[in-house]
């Protein structure tokens, strides 16, 4: 999935039951990166108290609130409301993409099913998320690097009962391992021209394809430049445009550099 493609019509369907409440604002900015929520919705059994905390917030971020009962003790009613309704909108016509909000692996196939169909699906969800999701989905954003999201671990609904005040965040940062290295070499490899340079752009987009969940921000970074600079395994090379205001970065292998098996989930 491409960011800038601002006019997307997306569909947002939020598991109460499985991600925090804490930082939907965070969680709606990180989605507008990739097009515009016309339709948000968000399921849960609003008759427990461990969804309380998201009736707080639903009006502010315009967020419909679908009841679902639970009919059967330990079991999460909410995925079967949420893929009939998924499979609903999608045969509507009224959207170009998803965006699927929780950490669940049971809305594996509904993802699959929906990019069968065509559809662009984002997914959203916590580091616990299972890897056949992280996989189904053509781009997948962790909670825990999206900003303002709390350091602590929040349950799915009831804010602090003593009230007291949150620490500041800390992003969990992962290292950057020979895994990271060999993916990065191998899409430069798979895209570069017959003297090793590539569009780091095209590089971007490739590397989102292998590995859903790859993010910069992962390992500390705001955008894959930054992180590749910092790496000696690759060349860098800005060059300039018909906009004398920005330049196209190109990247390439440096001569030791010998990819290996790509890395894929």
């Amino acid at each position: 999935m491409k960011n800038g493609n601002s006019e997307l019509r997306l569909a947002v369907l939020i598991d109460a039951e499985n991600v925090p409440y804490s930082n939907i604002k965070g969680i709606l900015e990180e989605i507008a990166k990739y097009g515009i929520p016309t339709i948000k919705r968000i399921y849960g059994d609003w008759t427990k108290p461990n969804v309380v905390g998201w009736k707080n917030v639903l009006l502010e971020n315009a967020i419909t609130p679908i009841q679902q009962y639970s009919y059967t003790s330990g079991k999460n009613s909410s995925d079967s409301a949420m893929i009939i309704d998924a499979m609903d909108i999608l045969y509507s016509d009224k959207v170009e993409g998803f965006c699927i909000v929780s950490s669940d692996s049971d809305f594996t196939r509904l993802v699959i099913r929906l990019r069968e169909a065509g559809m662009k699906v984002l997914g959203i969800g916590e580091r616990k998320t299972p890897n056949s999701f992280i996989a189904a989905c053509d781009k997948f954003t962790y909670l825990e690097i999206i900003s303002t999201i709390p350091s602590q671990p929040v349950e799915t609904g009831e804010p602090q009962k003593d009230g007291a005040a949150r620490k500041p965040h800390k992003n969990p940062i992962a290292k950057i391992g020979d895994d990271v290295i060999n993916l990065i070499a191998s899409s430069i490899s798979d895209v570069a021209d017959e003297n090793g340079w590539a569009f780091l752009a095209d590089v971007g987009n490739l590397i989102q394809k292998k590995q859903p969940d790859f993010d910069a921000r992962n390992f500390g970074f705001a955008k894959l430049t930054p992180l590749i600079k910092t790496l000696k395994h690759f060349e860098i090379d800005e060059r300039d445009s018909n906009n004398s205001k920005i330049k196209h970065i190109y990247v390439r292998n440096r001569d030791k550099t010998t990819p290996r098996t790509t890395v894929t989930k």
